[in-house]
């Protein structure tokens, strides 16, 4: 049941939030409730920038214009969201169920491949070319198994096309920048589904355009240094920089306690403006484990390093057919995605090993006040 709209909402509309999903240097992601101005409530995700450093805030800005213009080219192709609003500090979105494709990794689904090609056939007819499909996280693997764009920052809109999908006389550089985009999505595919690509495809993939030769000798180079030097922002898939720097020591610290059987660890946007670790701690048969010993535990095995921000303690990690844990589960449970997990392939067993691990759960950023 849907919240009322809160008092004293302006005209224009309000977001109501119930979680972080992601943050980065240019913006939080955020999911809740947008309330238009007639009070009507619809699922959303707000992307805001008004509380980022000063210097990164023009960049901010422009990339959420630049988001806003290319899903308003795009709305109605049936491959991505709506835009609800677009004020100073924030753009409002629509939400759409759907698993990022590094956590569905649809591997054989050529149905959803499929699906991913007529996307970007859809707005590439209007125009639209997105720029940044290298990423996994920009491809969502919907619940019926078909895909939808993600994350328009990067978007060029031009002139080839329009809101109607009439196609109109292309330019070189529209051509070449949409060969990219099918490249990039042809990688993905080779990742999780290689023997569907046909003998084109694999054409494709083995020819860069000039464009890109020259970028990746070039302003790749600038880029990664702006980037990764400069602003100290990494790519990690989602994940942040904790997780990918310190959470594997903490894992290993946490597996030689005693009557620990493996730690695994995932992440999670907290409030405020950084990122928590959420540890899943295996109890080998018959230990008995404390949150507690186990952090006084990793300040004698790792001093000076913070602990996790919750530890939970399970009979059972869920694991694949090898016997490795399902990361793809947990971290949906540690960002508290809770609805989302239906979408992933589960076994009878899977299902029973994570029934307690939700019931259990430490990290309730649904139940938070709302407007944090």
């Amino acid at each position: 049941m849907q919240s009322p709209p809160p008092t004293g909402a302006p005209l224009r509309g309000t977001f109501d939030i119930d979680s972080v999903l992601k943050r980065d240097i240019f913006s939080t992601i955020e999911r809740g409730t947008w309330y238009d101005r007639e009070g009507r409530a619809m699922p959303a995700v707000r992307r805001r920038y008004s509380d980022v450093a000063w210097w990164v805030k023009p960049l901010a800005r422009h990339f959420a214009k630049r988001e806003a213009r290319a899903l308003r080219r795009a709305e109605g192709c049936g491959y991505t969201v709506p835009v609800y609003a677009l004020e100073e500090g924030f753009l409002v979105r629509g939400w759409a169920d759907g698993v990022p494709l590094q956590i569905a990794r649809p591997v054989g689904e050529r149905a959803f491949f499929a699906s991913a090609r007529a996307s970007l056939t859809a707005i590439h007819r209007r125009g639209i070319v997105h720029n940044d499909l290298a990423k996994p996280q920009n491809w969502l693997r919907r619940p019926d198994g078909s895909a939808l764009l993600m994350d328009f920052q990067l978007a060029i809109c031009t002139s080839a096309g329009d809101e109607s999908g009439r196609r109109r006389r292309r330019s070189k550089f529209f051509r070449v920048a949409a060969y990219e985009d099918i490249r990039h999505f042809l990688k993905q595919k080779r990742s999780f589904c290689p023997e569907a690509l046909t003998l084109s495809e694999k054409r494709i993939l083995a020819r860069k355009s000039l464009v890109n030769r020259i970028w990746m000798a070039t302003g790749k180079k600038i880029y990664v240094f702006v980037t990764r030097k400069l602003l100290n922002y990494h790519d990690t898939e989602g994940r942040g920089p904790r997780a990918m720097e310190q959470g594997p020591a903490i894992a290993i610290a946490l597996a030689g306690a005693p009557g620990v059987r493996e730690a695994h660890i995932a992440d999670f946007p907290t409030p405020g403006k950084s990122f928590g670790l959420y540890a899943f701690v295996e109890a080998e048969p018959g230990a008995v484990l404390s949150a507690d010993a186990l952090r006084a535990h990793l300040a004698s095995a790792l001093p000076g390093q913070l602990p996790p921000e919750h530890i939970q303690i399970v009979e059972a990690l869920p694991r694949d057919a090898n016997g490795v844990v399902r990361d793809d589960l947990v971290r949906l449970v540690a960002l508290n995605q809770i609805d989302q997990l239906a979408q992933l392939p589960q076994s009878d067993a899977d299902r029973m090993v994570l029934e307690p691990i939700i019931r259990h759960r430490l990290n309730l950023t649904d139940r938070v006040r709302r407007g944090i």
